[in-house]
This record gives C-alpha cells, structure tokens and sequence, in this order.
C-alpha cells in the first residue's frame, strides 16, 4: 500500500526538483526527506529520480507516478475545500422528502428563503406519499421531511408548521355540488378518486370511513392529483384532498367544496429520526423552519405564507441567518 508521508514527499521534490525546497516546503529537515524517497523507491522498486551535476532530474517512472500524485494532491485539496465549504454552509446539500402539493405550493416559499441566506446549499427535493417520505427517512435517504403524520413511531420527531383543511370537492354540476353538509354516509355509493395509500387525505378519510363502518367506492388512486381534479372535473368522481392542493380551481369556479360533517384537519410537520445527528446543511434547514412551529398553526398556505415573511424578514432572524 502506499505510504501518503512518502508520496507527499515525492511530489514536493518532483514538483520544485529540489530536496532542499521540498523540505522547507514540508517543515522537516532535508535528511527526512531524502529517507522518505529512499523508502519510496525501495517501496515501488522504482527509481524515481536521478542527480547528475548538482541537479535533479525525474526519471520516466518518476514523471509518469508524478501525473498521478498530483492527481491525488489536487483531490485532496478540492476535499478539504469541499469541507471548509460545508462547515462554513458555503457549499453542501440536503435531502428533503415531501409530498407533491407540499412540494408544488410550500416548498417554493420555504427554498427561496433559505436559498437567500445559504445560496450555496443545494436541495435535492424528493417526492413521495406521507408514508414514503416518512420511511425515507428512517433508510437515511432522506434526512429531513415535510409531510403528514401517518403513523406513530417513536424514532421519529415531528414539528407541526402548519395546519391544512381536507375538504371534498366535485364538479359544479354534480348533484351534491349544492347541498349545505354532507355526512361521510352519505358519499359511500358516490364514485370516488383518492390520493394513494399512506397519503395524509387518504389515511384521514380511510381511518374516518373506519369509525362509520362504512366502505367507499373508490374507483381511482394515484399520486397523479391532476388526474384526480380531470376526472372530479369531468363528473366522473368526487374526491377529497387538501384545500391548498386545489385553491386555483376552486377560484376559477371549476371545481365546488362541499362541507362534510366531522372531516377534519391535517398538520403538516417537519420530521426527523430523533436520535440522529442530523448533518450540518440539515441542522440550519431545520432552524429556519423551527421559529414557524408555534401552538397557534396558521390555517392553510396563504397564512403560512405571511407568517413566513414576517418571521424570515425580521431584523433578528436576518442577522442570525447572516452570522
């Protein structure tokens, strides 16, 4: 195996052609140097240089394995500038798993902020159900998630940032689209497009259809929501989704909301393994987020979107993303 001491010895004396420089260069002494080259060639078998008239010359060994320490010597330069740059959140990456509406209307908000502090962080944003995100991150391919809580495990910390509304949508036309409320009863003969499972809609309406003792006609599932809207759109099913997920529709009066009795709310958390040391890029992510977490959530993305301004652009969160 190599000898790194060795070989940083070599390419201070190949790159100078100097014993003398290469030592003052490493901060030893010029006998050190001139054994580390004795071990070196003994090593490789090799002669690496030669001296002739008080100079030194490499010879056609030495110049080709003098190609590849510096090869080595310059990786390990961009290394340690890789992890200066991490240290000092210059550069790095997160893995962050959330779920597609999460990503389409809250991610833009929570990245451009965070990019506005720490520019040189990458996210690498993944997709997936609630119940995927959340296995994510316990096989470590995420580290961070923003999801809803689906299950309970204890490995896993969640903190709740906002509050989101299920609601069951139709097409104007469709003949519950004007009745006041609704019981979940009443919907179970109905046609029914559902997000897929482990989904934080579908575990709400799946657990709530438990308690009636009721089963719903589910006619499509998929993670595809623009799928689900067309097919609501087109009378060929209602749905129920989160309120945030379809607020464009519902204003251009494509798709209607119908009360439902008891439907309920949904928290969006961030979560992450309890017991893990989370990586320093990760650790600020999450320290941006945490002073949104608070006991009163804001209700939907428009209310979350203003907290998040007025907390990311106080002077005191600024000059703390700043040091």
């Amino acid at each position: 195996m190599l000898n790194f001491t060795q070989l940083r010895a070599f390419h201070e004396i190949a790159k100078s052609l100097s014993f003398s420089s290469a030592a003052k260069n490493l901060f030893v002494t010029q006998p050190a140097v001139t054994k580390q080259i004795k071990m070196l060639q003994e090593s490789c078998k090799l002669k690496l240089f030669v001296q002739s008239r008080g100079r030194v010359f490499l010879t056609d060994e030495g110049r080709k394995i003098f190609i590849y320490a510096s090869r080595i010597f310059e990786l390990e330069r961009q290394l340690e500038e890789t992890i200066g740059g991490i240290q000092n959140l210059k550069q790095g990456s997160l893995r962050l798993g959330t779920i597609k509406t999460f990503a389409k209307h809250f991610m833009p908000l929570i990245m451009s902020s965070f990019r506005k502090s720490f520019p040189g962080i990458i996210i690498e944003l993944d997709e997936g159900s609630s119940q995927s995100m959340t296995e994510s991150l316990l096989d470590f391919t995420n580290t961070l998630a923003i999801v809803t809580k689906v299950v309970e495990n204890p490995e896993i910390v969640y903190t709740p940032l906002v509050s989101e509304q299920v609601i069951l949508i139709a097409s104007p036309e469709h003949r519950l689209a004007n009745l006041k409320e609704l019981d979940l009863r009443d919907l179970a003969a109905e046609p029914m497009a559902l997000s897929v499972l482990g989904s934080g809609p579908r575990n709400l309406v799946e657990q709530l259809a438990r308690n009636e003792e009721i089963k719903l006609n589910v006619i499509a599932q998929t993670s595809n929501l623009d799928f689900i809207k067309q097919l609501v759109i087109r009378e060929k099913a209602i749905s129920l989704v989160l309120k945030s997920a379809v607020q464009v529709e519902l204003a251009r009066g494509e798709l209607k909301s119908i009360p439902v009795r008891f439907l309920g709310r949904l928290e969006i958390s961030i979560a992450y393994l309890r017991d893990y040391e989370l990586p320093v890029p990760a650790r600020v992510f999450l320290e941006h987020l945490l002073p949104l977490a608070h006991p009163d959530l804001p209700d939907g993305i428009d209310s979350f979107a203003h907290r998040l301004e007025d907390i990311w652009n106080s002077d005191d969160f600024l000059s703390t993303g700043d040091a």
